[in-house]
């Protein structure tokens, strides 16, 4: 909801954040949403694993196996899940092919998703249906739905008998919008729907992330959780774990589920073992000071974007670290669209920003987090008025 908007105000920076990141001051990073940024510290601690594992590769992988699941054991207990149930993943996108490719599909079943969603995730749904004869349903979610409880009622009207699976986003990419909130979640168990959780947005935003009624849960943890890239994790259910597949059979597949998903042979295991050290960060930083600085900043950038350029601010779900606000009529509604107004602000306005094409005017999104600050936003909506002039 944005009742709240028009008396935003910019929060004071917090003190402890100045040097903490390493962008560039040459640009207004306003997309940490798509990419994040690793801290200084957490850069020097993946920084160590690195030379060690160039100084002695063999003994570094002697027992990477059991390293992996220490910080997989201490990425849980931040996250308040069982270790035993969660497994270390590059990003979201693997998760859900694992996912995907666990699920039993019959012909005639339907797999449920929104056209709020990320696009890689349901291109893969969407050839996963192809696949196996299920059919891709999307229910449209209203961007002017007020509030949690219409985008619910607007997921449960597409929900019939032949629904099986739902792929649903916690929080959208394009409109930082709650949807697979604990409510529904519970919902469509009771109507006997398997429920697929795309959480990228919610490790370090969201207090407890990963909801139990969630068959699957995934999240990446270089957005908001201060890892380095490319790190995420899946959580899954206790009737899956023994049936998942994962993407590739390695030296760890028989002892199971989550050795077997996270075990690649020879791959980079560096932004894993020092994932923790981005949870360590957060907790000394204050995770409430945290949220309360990123959440009022995005709320300030909205504020100015609607009264500065113009652009309809969408609603928008309390403590989200994301604004998303819909561009005039005309303004990149296809997907041939978003990339020369993107390279226009960029070039033009030396700022970052997330845009997704959408039927009457695109949305587009702004991030906040500690390095940002209010002038990025007046200097981006003073910009856009401008551009969107001609």
């Amino acid at each position: 909801m944005i009742e709240d908007l028009w008396t935003a105000e910019p929060p004071a920076p917090l003190p402890a954040a100045d040097g903490l990141f390493s962008v560039s001051a040459d640009a207004a990073h306003l997309n940490h949403g798509s990419f994040g940024a690793v801290p200084v510290p957490v850069q020097r601690v993946q920084e160590r694993l690195r030379t060690e594992h160039e100084l002695d590769p063999d003994d570094f992988f002697a027992d990477l196996p059991a390293r992996v699941g220490a910080a997989r054991r201490r990425i849980a207990a931040d996250l308040a899940t069982d270790p035993d149930r969660l497994a270390l993943v590059s990003n979201v996108t693997e998760a859900a092919a694992i996912a995907l490719d666990t699920i039993p599909f019959a012909p005639g079943d339907r797999i449920l998703v929104t056209d709020h969603g990320y696009g890689a995730v349901t291109q893969a749904v969407a050839r996963r249906a192809a696949e196996t004869g299920a059919e891709l349903v999307v229910a449209a979610v209203p961007l002017d739905a007020p509030d949690d409880q219409a985008v619910r009622e607007a997921v449960l009207a597409a929900v019939d008998e032949r629904v099986t699976v739902a792929v649903l986003d916690q929080i959208t990419s394009p409109t930082a919008r709650l949807v697979a909130g604990p409510a529904l979640l519970a919902d469509l168990r009771e109507r006997g729907v398997t429920t697929v959780v795309d959480g990228a947005h919610a490790p370090g935003m969201l207090p407890d992330p990963v909801d139990p009624n969630a068959d699957f849960w995934f999240g990446n943890l270089h957005k908001w959780a201060f890892a380095p890239r490319a790190t995420g994790v899946l959580s899954v259910g206790p009737q899956w774990t023994d049936r998942v597949r994962p993407l590739a059979l390695s030296w760890e597949h028989d002892k199971g589920f989550p050795g077997n998903v996270e075990w690649r042979g020879t791959c980079d295991y560096t932004p894993w073992l020092a994932a923790p050290a981005g949870f360590d960060l957060l907790r000394e930083l204050g995770a409430e000071a945290v949220a309360a600085h990123n959440a009022g900043l995005a709320r300030y950038g909205q504020r100015v974007l609607a009264e500065r350029a113009g652009l309809a601010p969408l609603p928008a779900t309390p403590g989200v670290w994301m604004r998303s606000l819909r561009l005039p009529a005309g303004w990149v509604e296809a997907e041939q669209d978003v990339r020369p107004l993107k390279d226009e602000v960029r070039r033009r306005l030396g700022t970052r920003i997330a845009i997704r094409p959408w039927d009457g005017g695109g949305v587009l999104r702004i991030s906040a987090q500690l390095y940002n600050r209010p002038q990025e936003y007046e200097r981006l909506a003073d910009g856009l008025a401008a551009l969107l002039k001609g």
